[in-house]
Formats: structure tokens, C-alpha cells, sequence
């Protein structure tokens, strides 16, 4: 009988042999790691385990020292987060950057803004975005008073969502989240976890950071565990436990990868 060949789509997103030091500290060590299409992998550690370097260099704040990045199974370079941005790499940073005294719509489109008319002739294009704003809200089944609404005024969970909303509407095909529910109530949290499933059902890919191991069960498919710069163990959550996670962090148990 002959053999058949079964061909496996390349992940999305993936780091190959990548190394970063700081005065001969080696911050991330030769680590390699995939992130396939719709997968939520948390990247957990204690402090100084890497984590932290690892995701500026997924989002392009840092370049490696040495190895590389690929998407869909090609070599790129992230020279910095507009790049990453370009190639559908979001980032949400714990500090959200959002502007407090701008509304819904305006944060949607910070920097981005959509305006009638070419070059420094340009108006802003306000109905539009707040009419562009409002579908992707809604899309996202995001609750909030109004795309006009300003955004201190709004809850810390709804917060976190506009920041999110904001990424996804701008062709986001992997989402990079810091501590995505951390400070948030159990209501609050729980609005924020039902978002990322949600955006795990557009089969987004999503990689989270996050020091709460409870947050890292809900919300994840995979467990990716750090330690002094190197990547020890990949688990997927259904397969592991928190005894285990926690014996991993620290150094106790085996370096098996799934």
C-alpha cells in the first residue's frame, strides 16, 4: 500500500532558536515555540523567567540577539510594533493605553484616524468611525453605554475589552494580552473571559501572560512554563494541573514538552 503524506498547516506564529541577553544575562536562551492558529497559550514564570522579554519580542519592541520569527512558516523580522501590527500581531498592554478623555470611537481609531480628503486637507471622518467603532462593539458583544461614551467613565472589565476590540478591528490575527484580567472583579473577569473565547471561536490566535495560575486554567488551551530565560515545558491545560505548573515554575519537575 502506499504511504500517504499528511500535511500539517505551519503555525501562524512561531519563535526558532531565539536568544535576547542584557550585559552577558541571558534573558530568553535559545527558545523555540509555535503558536498554532485559534490556540491560547499562557507563557507563565516567576519573575525574571523570560516572559516579559519573550513577548517584546513577539510584538516587536525588541529584536532577537539570535534565531528568528515566522508567520505561516515564513522567516520576518519585527524591526518594531508597527511591523508586528503590520503582519496582524496586536499587542495589549496591561496599561491598555487608552485615553481616558476620548470616547469609544476615538479610542477605536487612535492614531488610526479615518478622515475625508487627502493629505493635510484631511477632516476627520467621525460619523464613519463612530458608525466603524459601533459594528465592531457590537461584533464582539461588548457592553457599553455608547461608542461616544467617554472611556473613564467606563468599568475596568469594559476597558479591557475596548482595548481588545480595538486590536481585533484592525485585522489582528494574533493577540498578545498582558495580564488581560488582572485588578478586575469576578463579574468583571468573567465578561473578559467569555470575550476570549469568543475571539478564540474566530479562531484567533492569543497568546496571554499571567501570574494568576486560576486565570492561566480558564482562559487557556496550552501552558507554556519559563524558567531563567528557557522554555521548560509546554502543556496543554486539559492534560495538566496546577500542582504540576507550579512544581514546573519552580524547577521541580521534569522538563517534558507536549
Amino acid at each position: 500500500m502506499e504511504a500517504r503524506v499528511v500535511e500539517t498547516a505551519a503555525p501562524i506564529l512561531a519563535v526558532r532558536n531565539v536568544s535576547k541577553s542584557y550585559g552577558g544575562v541571558a534573558a530568553v536562551n535559545d527558545v523555540s515555540l509555535e503558536f498554532p492558529q485559534g490556540s491560547v497559550t499562557a507563557i507563565v514564570g516567576d519573575n525574571g523567567a523570560g516572559k516579559s522579554t519573550l513577548i517584546k519580542i513577539l510584538s516587536g519592541v525588541l529584536q532577537p540577539d539570535s534565531g528568528h520569527l515566522e508567520i505561516d512558516g515564513h522567516l520576518v523580522r519585527f524591526a518594531s510594533p508597527h511591523t508586528a501590527r503590520a503582519l496582524g500581531v496586536e499587542t495589549v498592554h496591561q496599561d491598555l493605553a487608552l485615553a481616558d478623555h476620548r470616547d469609544v470611537a476615538e479610542n477605536l481609531f487612535m492614531g488610526r484616524e479615518l478622515e475625508h480628503g487627502i493629505g493635510p486637507l484631511g477632516i476627520l471622518a467621525k460619523r464613519r468611525m463612530r458608525t466603524e467603532a459601533g459594528r465592531a462593539i457590537a461584533d464582539l458583544q461588548v457592553r457599553i453605554p455608547s461608542v461616544r461614551h467617554e472611556v473613564r467613565k467606563l468599568s475596568g472589565g469594559q476597558r479591557q475589552a475596548i482595548a481588545i476590540g480595538r486590536a481585533v478591528y484592525w485585522g489582528s490575527r494574533v493577540l498578545i494580552m498582558d495580564e488581560p484580567m488582572a485588578a478586575l472583579g469576578l463579574q468583571e473577569a468573567g465578561r473578559v473571559q467569555e470575550l476570549i473565547g469568543r475571539l478564540r471561536e474566530k479562531a484567533i490566535t492569543q497568546i496571554i501572560v499571567s501570574h494568576n495560575l486560576d486565570h492561566v486554567f480558564t482562559l487557556s488551551t496550552r501552558i507554556a512554563v519559563m524558567r531563567l530565560g528557557r522554555l521548560i515545558a509546554v502543556k496543554e491545560t486539559a492534560n495538566t494541573n496546577h500542582e504540576e505548573i507550579v512544581r514546573t515554575v519552580a524547577g521541580l519537575a521534569g522538563a517534558a514538552t507536549a
